[in-house]
């Protein structure tokens, strides 16, 4: 299945709540975690449709794994990819006011 193709729950993972996260919220900009085929356009038309909001810019980065050991067994933490959504002015998501 292609990105434009998924729905926008499926495209938009989950929320990152950090303290770097939550500071920039005052400003308008929010953090997801995205599904790793995402692109610029499918995180605006997500974020757009499920909180009613208008975007102004999507940043997107990919997050590798960091190695981890425990005993003996070596690996690595799992990659993920990562969205910073700046909403237009005047525009806020309700669901995230709550944790500042």
């Amino acid at each position: 299945m292609q990105a434009n193709e998924m729905a926008p729950h499926d495209i938009l993972v989950r929320p990152l709540i950090t303290e770097k996260a939550l500071s920039n919220i005052k400003n308008g900009t929010y953090t997801f975690e995205v599904d790793i085929r995402a692109n610029k356009h499918t995180v605006r038309n997500a974020v757009e449709r499920l909180y009613n909001v208008q975007v102004a810019d999507v940043r997107m980065i990919s997050v590798k794994g960091k190695p981890k050991r425990y005993g003996r067994s070596e690996g690595y933490s799992r990659s993920f990819k990562k969205a910073i959504v700046q909403l237009k002015a005047g525009f806020k998501i309700q669901e995230f006011e709550g944790l500042i």
